[in-house]
């Protein structure tokens, strides 16, 4: 293997470690249910837990659960008015444009590689 071929291999392991948080948020069932709710209410100024949770079938600590757990993982950010805390999706991307530079770095080591399937 060349030394650019290492390179970018290590690279991707970088960018995949950095995206582990963002594929464990998106991974969940639960939370990819809460993520459509909140695009269908179409409120860019934020949501409430509350409102969320009418939206669904979990409770409301499960739903707070959720959203910070997608909150650490750089998806979402909050923001207080008073005692009321609102959730939106993190305008900057940062979280989601790292794990598609993964997949797209991981896409391009792959093509570049023979076809090892045995077939013509």
């Amino acid at each position: 293997m060349d030394k650019n071929a290492q390179l970018q291999i290590k690279k991707l392991a970088e960018e995949f470690a950095a995206s582990q948080k963002v594929l464990i948020a998106l991974g969940d069932e639960n939370r990819q249910h809460l993520i459509l709710s909140m695009m269908k209410m179409e409120k860019c100024d934020g949501v409430r837990v509350v409102d969320v949770a009418k939206q669904s079938s979990l409770s409301r600590p499960a739903v707070s659960h959720h959203l910070q757990i997608m909150k650490d993982a750089g998806l979402l950010k909050t923001r207080k008015e008073g005692t009321k805390i609102y959730y939106y999706f993190d305008p900057d991307m940062k979280a989601v444009s790292t794990l598609v530079d993964a997949l797209s770095l991981a896409v391009k080591i792959t093509k570049a590689l023979p076809d090892r399937s045995g077939e013509e």
